[in-house]
């Protein structure tokens, strides 16, 4: 398997990682502390974007000659638009159009994740 394609599942891997812990914590604050759905999604996103990030830098694109500080503020800015993008998108789906939250969530995370962030995170964040 060429090079390429590895580090494109494991960066999808390290994406489900950081997705599931993004997912048990989305469920935790919508549903038990009664957060907004919006609200939850910053919380849970925030969370599963520290996840993301020490896999990525370590495994996924095993990218530790630059310096953490200099990846992790890139890797803020782009959590920053994922979590805006997903924000947006989950309320729209969620409170304007009354769709179920889990289905809302799955749907964005996937639009957003594979458009979005592996894109930054392969071509600016972490690249070599």
């Amino acid at each position: 398997m060429s090079n390429k394609i590895a580090e494109f599942l494991r960066a999808q891997l390290s994406a489900f990682i950081g997705g599931m812990t993004d997912l048990g914590i989305y469920t935790f604050c919508y549903k038990i502390l009664h957060l907004s759905a919006p609200l939850s999604n910053v919380v849970s996103g925030s969370l599963g974007a520290i996840v993301n990030f020490l896999i990525n830098r370590y495994w996924s694109f095993n990218s530790t000659e630059t310096s953490v500080g200099c990846q992790l503020w890139k890797f803020v800015i782009v959590v920053l638009g994922s979590i805006m993008l997903k924000s947006l998108g989950i309320h729209y789906f969620v409170d304007v159009w009354g769709w179920h939250f889990l289905f809302s969530k799955l749907l964005v995370e996937l639009i957003v994740s594979l458009g979005f962030n592996f894109t930054l995170q392969k071509f600016w964040v972490f690249k070599k």
